[in-house]
């Protein structure tokens, strides 16, 4: 929104410098023939403004009320050198267990003796077996051994209780010894003295006893490793008793099961007929093997003797020689063989010297002709006797085939008896295997328990020796501690008292010196005009702080709807930013008032801030600052400041939308929010017109028909009442209003 519709035709911005009274005369005292004047007990000033800490003022009360530090720190040092040589010490001895979970090879069962260790202990069962060191049995076991409740340190009632202890009890700050039983004193002093705990990163553990007799304490730090380890013993025996107590009555319960379980399976065998034979098969199974291997055989008779008589019935019948096995190898066949040859030889001889029809020659042909068929007469035989015994095995294969599907329909019908008896047969294995397991055990179990020594899981790595320096109290610490604490308190009760008389309402105090009621310096100069007058004092000025005052208290009244208040003009410069600095100290007397830069035009504001290089919004849009960060505060008001930015920053980071977010978080944390618009040049309407009422600072030669020509168009873009100032605040009048809001 850029509204410039009301500067009357001028664009020349108007640049004042609120200069004090006290920079003038600085800056007059800085020319030269010019003889500076020292202020009336300047060395005296006051001290700092509200929010300040006078560190000199400090140092002075201190050093003033040194007395009220010094006294107590030399009572407490010499108290508490008094009270450590008046306690009784106490000796301290301490003794090691080394925690590392391993067992006698030869105690294990046959089974385990491969594991050479046993799983690693985890940190929770170290810090278990800390525990068992500070049970109460062995406690008990450890104050009848070395008999503590005859010694007065462990039974305070032996000694008889002294008057304060007695007053103590009856006011209910300690217990009383005499409510309690002999076992509970006993216990409550051994458990004060002793400490056990396990060594970071490690299985050792660390058994610390505290007694006024040394040689006491190592002995009872001693007596405790090697109580635990006994209580370890125990244990184990023990558990190894119950082991076997228990296994001997679970293996008599197994006995009868096991045997009953096998009863049933031979009675169910002998009814069902289901005998077991060789290789742990049924009798059907195994006879239908047999069988099954008989037709086997059969078939392959058959078919050897049918295939010999059909190759020698072929040979017979084509004429060639007979050559088979079986005739060849009959001994009517070998004798007509070797009386053919024989006639052949003749044939053969008498050829040489006979005709073909010499008888002699026709005899050995008859000869030879007769033998020939005798062979194969005895070929037919032998053939005729194969197809014998081939039709004889065809035979059998034909009874061992009828048997075999005999076999077959009774083992289809035995299966469901096969299948319940196989069943049987598994509870009774799984019984008997249970059985076999328990037994191992208890024999382990019971060779356990007749050992005299246990295996335990810890032994004594440090034993406790007598120590000749006590370990309670530490008498330099304590007085140390002791004189520096009390110290310490002493100077922050006196330094806490100068704070708070620092921090007094100034209303209270005495009237300020001149030098604490300063006017805003600017110590930025961008344009060099001529050398300002101190403003005098005149009916004018009287009636702008006046006017700046009603409007202040017509604020007030109003509540709630003038929370916002948007202070611009018509032409930027100087004169806004002190009007809005000289409206919020009005009201920050009685409230919580914030004034925001969005004009960034004017020093003013980082120059009567008591940070002037603090961040402002432009860094909270980027992310560089917080809230916290960019709230600071006015030199001499208790009004809050937010500057625009650092110099140099981006002009359009003010129009961003989140500008409106912080205005509305910063309208929720305060009373009333004062907008230093300026010129109201680039800023958007609704940052500076939503929920909020507008205070216009007109240039002096402004027209009364312009001034209520431009309220109307103010209404008309947004606000919600507008209030023209009747001329702009001057330096002068601003830093009366500073001295006075100081006052």
């Amino acid at each position: 929104m850029r509204l410039a519709f009301w500067r009357a035709g001028k664009d020349k911005a108007v640049i004042e410098r609120a200069v004090s009274k006290a920079k003038l005369e600085a800056k007059l005292e800085t020319k030269p023939g010019v003889e500076a004047k020292p202020a009336p007990d300047a060395a005296k000033q006051a001290p700092a403004e509200s929010g300040d800490i006078d560190l000199h003022a400090l140092g002075g009360a201190l050093a003033r009320k040194r007395g009220w530090i010094i006294v107590p720190t030399v009572l407490a040092l010499v108290a508490s050198v008094v009270i450590v040589n008046l306690i009784t010490p106490r000796y301290k001895s301490e003794s090691r267990i080394l925690i590392d979970g391993r067992e006698n090879v030869f105690l294990r069962p046959s089974s385990d003796r491969s594991t050479e260790e046993r799983q690693a202990l985890d940190p929770e069962a170290v810090t278990s077996q800390v525990q068992l060191v500070l049970s109460r049995d062995l406690a008990r076991e450890i104050i009848k051994k070395n008999k503590l409740a005859e010694r007065p340190e462990f039974d305070p009632v032996l000694q008889g209780i002294s008057p304060l202890k007695s007053l103590a009890a009856l006011v209910g700050i300690v217990r009383d010894p005499f409510s309690m039983t002999p076992e509970e004193r006993v216990l409550d002093a051994y458990y004060d003295r002793l400490q056990a705990y396990a060594v970071d990163k490690s299985r050792v553990i660390v058994v610390e006893f505290q007694s006024q007799d040394p040689e006491l304490a190592a002995r009872v730090a001693n007596s405790i490793a090697e109580g635990y380890l006994v209580l370890q013993q125990n244990a184990r025996q023990d558990q190894a008793r119950n082991a076997s107590q228990w296994l001997a009555g679970e293996i008599d319960n197994l006995r009868k099961k096991v045997s009953d379980a096998e009863a049933k399976v031979e009675d169910f065998r002998s009814k069902s007929s289901l005998f077991v034979g060789t290789n742990n098969t049924t009798l059907s199974n195994q006879q239908m093997g047999e069988v099954n291997t008989q037709l086997n055989n059969a078939r392959a008779l058959k078919a050897d003797a049918e295939s010999k008589a059909r190759l020698i019935r072929e040979m017979l019948q084509s004429g060639k020689p007979i050559e088979a096995s079986e005739v060849v190898n009959s001994e009517l066949m070998r004798r007509l063989s070797e009386q053919r040859v024989t006639l052949r030889a003749q044939l053969a001889e008498q050829s040489s010297t006979l005709l073909g029809n010499h008888p002699r020659i026709k005899e050995l042909k008859a000869q030879l002709n007769d033998l020939d068929g005798q062979i194969r007469d005895e070929a037919a035989k032998i053939s005729r006797s194969l197809e014998n015994d081939a039709r004889i095995a065809g035979g059998r294969v034909d009874g061992l085939t009828t048997s075999l599907e005999q076999l077959k329909k009774q083992a289809t019908s035995t299966n469901g008896q096969d299948v319940q008896l196989r069943a049987l047969e598994r509870e009774a294995k799984a019984q008997r295997d249970l059985l076999e397991t328990y037994l191992a055990k208890y024999r382990e179990a019971n060779t356990r328990e007749t050992i005299d020594t246990a295996p335990t899981e810890g032994r004594i790595i440090s034993r406790g020796i007598v120590s000749n320096t006590p370990a309670y109290p530490k008498k330099l610490p304590i007085v140390l501690i002791a004189t520096l604490a009390t110290l310490l308190l002493s100077s922050g009760l006196v330094v806490t008292g100068e704070l708070l008389r620092q921090t007094a309402p100034r209303a209270a105090a005495p009237a300020a010196p001149a030098a604490a009621r300063r006017e805003p310096v600017i110590d930025q100069v961008e344009t060099d005009p001529a050398p300002l007058q101190p403003a005098m004092p005149d009916d004018t000025g009287v009636s702008e702080l006046a006017e700046i005052g009603q409007l202040a208290e017509s604020l007030k009244a109003a509540g709630a709807s003038a929370k916002k208040v948007t202070v611009l003009g018509t032409a930027a410069g100087e004169a806004i930013t002190l009007s809005a600095l000289t409206l919020a100290r009005h009201l920050a007397r009685e409230a919580r008032v914030v004034v925001v830069d969005l004009a960034a035009s004017s020093p003013t504001i980082a120059a009567v801030s008591v940070d002037p290089t603090a961040p402002g919004l432009a860094e909270l849009m980027q992310g560089q600052a917080s809230f916290a960060q960019i709230i600071t505060r006015d030199k001499f008001s208790r009004l809050h400041l937010v500057l625009a930015g650092r110099p140099g920053f981006d002009q359009s980071l003010l129009q961003s939308p989140r500008v409106t977010l912080a205005i509305d978080a910063l309208l929720r944390a305060y009373d009333y929010v004062l907008l230093d618009a300026g010129g109201a040049s680039e800023l958007p309407a609704e940052l500076l017109t939503t929920n909020a009422r507008a205070v216009v600072v007109p240039e002096a030669s402004m027209e009364a028909d312009a001034r209520t020509l431009m309220c109307e168009q103010l209404k008309a873009v947004g606000f919600s009442e507008v209030t023209m100032l009747s001329r702009p605040v001057r330096p002068s009048d601003a830093a009366e209003t500073a001295r006075v809001v100081a006052a």
